[in-house]
C-alpha cells in the first residue's frame, strides 16, 4: 500500500479523497492555486504545496509542476479526482514514466475513451450497442448534410474530444444545420483545441443511465449498478438518483452484462463508468465511458456499501476486488442534489462570492461532501459547484422526502444558489413518480 498521495485537484473531491486517504493511514499531499491558499483542502492535507497562479493552465493543469510536487514530496502516487487532469491521457503517460502510479486507468485506456469518436469504433467492434450515426469523421458542412440524410432528423452534432455538454447541437431540421455545426465546432476548438466532430441520431426522451464499473489488475471487473443522470439542463447534470427509478431486474442485468463487456474489450483498470441512453422503447445505446470517478459517486456508495475511492486507491496498489458480481446487492435508494453557487433565474449566472453563514443539513440518511465553510471565499476562477448534498432511504419515496427535508435545512448566505431551484424539482409531480428523461427541465421549468 502507498504511504503517500498527492491529490492533483481541488474542492469537495480533494477533500474527500484525502478523508479516504487518513481512514487507510496514508499521508497525503495537497495541491493549490494562489487563490486557493486558505481552500479546506490545503488545511486537511498533511502537507500543501503551492503550484502556482490562479489560472488552471498556471496550476492544476499544470503537469510539470504537480510532477515536481509529487517528486519534492516524496509522494508515490498521485489521485486526480474529477475534471482538470482527471481524463488526460499525456498527463497518466507522464506519471508513467516517471514511476508514479496513476490512480486511475491506463494512458491507453484514456486515450481510446477520451476520444469519443475512437469510443464508439472500439464499442461497434466488441458488439456494444451504439447510438446510429456518423462513419467517423464529419469534416465540413457538406459532409454534415449528407450524413444527417442518411441518419435522418433529428440528429445531434458532438464533439469527438467533448465533455460537460458543450460542442454538442441537435438539429431537427435541415435549414439549421449548417449555422450548428459550425458553432460546435468553433465552441470544440475552443474549450478542448480539438475541432473533430462526428454525428449521432438524437434519441427522442431518452434517460441518461451509467453504470459505476470498478476493475482490478487482475481481469476481474465488477458492475454497482446504475445511476440515472438524466435530471439535466444544457447537458450537465442536476440531480442523480441510484438505483434507475423503473428499472426491472432483467433490463440492469442485460445492461450491467453490456458494461462488463464494455470495460473487458480495453482491458479497462480501475474505477470507470459506462453511459447509455435508454430510449422510451427500452433500447439503451452506448454514449460514452468516463475514465475516472464520478462527481456522482457517492450515490453507488450509499446503495452499495463500497467506498469508491477506497478501491480506486487499492486497486492501483495491485490488490484484488475482494467481491464478485454476485456480491453487490442495491440497499434501499440514494439521491444527489449538485448545490452550485449560481442564480437559476438568471440563467443559472454563477455568482462567486463569500459565504456569510453557512448550515449544513444533517440527520440519518443524510451526507454532504463539501469544501465550503463560513468565510470561505468562492473564487470566480474554476467550477461553481459548493457541494454535494446526498440522501439515503430504505426506497425512492423515502429518499425524496429526505432530500425534501435536506433542502429545507440547507442555508447558505452571502452568495445565490440553486437550492431553491433543487427543491422545487424534487416536489415536481412528475419527478416524484418517476416519469422524466433528459428534457425535463426545459420542459418543466420553461421561464428559468
Amino acid at each position: 500500500m502507498f504511504k503517500k498521495i498527492l491529490i492533483a485537484n481541488r474542492g469537495e473531491i480533494a477533500v474527500r479523497i484525502i478523508r479516504a486517504c487518513n481512514e487507510m493511514g496514508i499521508q497525503t499531499v495537497a495541491v493549490y492555486s494562489e487563490v486557493d491558499k486558505e481552500a479546506l483542502h490545503t488545511q486537511m492535507a498533511d502537507e500543501a504545496i503551492c503550484i502556482g497562479s490562479a489560472k488552471s493552465k498556471d496550476s492544476y493543469l499544470n503537469m510539470q509542476n504537480i510532477l515536481s510536487a509529487t517528486v519534492l514530496t516524496g509522494a508515490e502516487a498521485i489521485h486526480p479526482g474529477y475534471g482538470f487532469l482527471s481524463e488526460n491521457s499525456k498527463f497518466a503517460q507522464m506519471c508513467e514514466e516517471c514511476n508514479i502510479k496513476y490512480i486511475g486507468p491506463s494512458s491507453q485506456n484514456i486515450d481510446n475513451m477520451g476520444n469519443k469518436l475512437k469510443a464508439r469504433e472500439i464499442m461497434i467492434k466488441a458488439g456494444v450497442p451504439v447510438v446510429p450515426g456518423s462513419d467517423g469523421e464529419i469534416a465540413n458542412e457538406t459532409d454534415a448534410l449528407k450524413s444527417a440524410d442518411k441518419i435522418g432528423y433529428p440528429v445531434m452534432i458532438k464533439a469527438s474530444a467533448g465533455g460537460g455538454g458543450r460542442g454538442i447541437r441537435v438539429v431537427s431540421k435541415v435549414e439549421d444545420l449548417a449555422s450548428a455545426f459550425n458553432t460546435a465546432k468553433t465552441e470544440a476548438e475552443t474549450a478542448f483545441g480539438d475541432g473533430t466532430m462526428y454525428m449521432e441520431k438524437f434519441i427522442e426522451e431518452p434517460r441518461h443511465i451509467e453504470f459505476q464499473i470498478l476493475a482490478d489488475e487482475h481481469g476481474n471487473v465488477v458492475h454497482l449498478n446504475e445511476r440515472d443522470c438524466s435530471i439535466q439542463r444544457r447537458n450537465q447534470k442536476v440531480i442523480e438518483e441510484a438505483p434507475g427509478a423503473g428499472m426491472s431486474e432483467k433490463l440492469r442485468k442485460q445492461m450491467g452484462e453490456v458494461a462488463i463487456k464494455a470495460a473487458k474489450s480495453i482491458n479497462y483498470k480501475n474505477a470507470g463508468t459506462i453511459e447509455f441512453l435508454l430510449d422510451k422503447y427500452g433500447k439503451y445505446y452506448f454514449m460514452e465511458m468516463n475514465t475516472r470517478i464520478q462527481v456522482e459517486h457517492p450515490i453507488t456508495e450509499m446503495i452499495t456499501g463500497i467506498d469508491l475511492v477506497k478501491a480506486q486507491i487499492r486497486i492501483a496498489a495491485g490488490q484484488v476486488l475482494p467481491y464478485k458480481q454476485e456480491d453487490i446487492k442495491i440497499i434501499g435508494h440514494a439521491i444527489e442534489c449538485r448545490i452550485n453557487a449560481e442564480n437559476p433565474v438568471k440563467n443559472f449566472m454563477p455568482c462567486p462570492g463569500v459565504i456569510k453563514s453557512l448550515h449544513i443539513p444533517g440527520g440519518y440518511g443524510i451526507r454532504v461532501d463539501s469544501a465550503a465553510y463560513q468565510g470561505y471565499k468562492i473564487p470566480p476562477t474554476y467550477d461553481s459547484m459548493i457541494g454535494k448534498l446526498i440522501v439515503h432511504g430504505k426506497d425512492r419515496d423515502e429518499a425524496i422526502c429526505k432530500m425534501r427535508r435536506a433542502l429545507g435545512e440547507f442555508i447558505i448566505e452571502g452568495v445565490d444558489t440553486n437550492i431553491d431551484f433543487q427543491f422545487k424539482i424534487v416536489n415536481n409531480k412528475d419527478f416524484i413518480k418517476g416519469k422524466f428523461d433528459t428534457g425535463f427541465i426545459g420542459k418543466e421549468f420553461k421561464n428559468i
